[in-house]
């Protein structure tokens, strides 16, 4: 998920979360058929939050799954150049550790 996905995605979920809450604090105020029309709406603000919060969740566990299944073909195609590459993040690792 790109930067400009995420932050769009931020964004439309505070404004669907501000207004239920608007929608709440109406409800909280009216009585009879209009408290029960803004609880309504409310609830339907907070249902549309959670399911793009679903369908977000899917894209990333699809993207993850697709990222570990590029990265064990290439390790599988290159397993020597997977373990150098080890190798040098672990001494450099060391180093650091090393070093404080």
């Amino acid at each position: 998920m790109d930067r400009v996905t995420k932050e769009r995605f931020t964004s439309d979920v505070n404004a669907v979360l501000v207004d239920a809450e608007e929608l709440l604090r109406q409800a909280a105020q009216a009585t009879g058929e209009e408290a029960k029309a803004l609880r309504g709406r409310a609830q339907e603000a907070i249902g549309r939050a959670k399911d793009s919060l679903v369908h977000i969740e899917q894209r990333a566990v699809a993207q993850t799954k697709a990222a570990a299944h590029a990265t064990d073909n290439w390790v599988k195609d290159h397993p020597w150049t997977a373990v150098g590459i080890a190798a040098g993040l672990a001494f450099l690792v060391g180093l650091a550790v090393n070093r404080k």
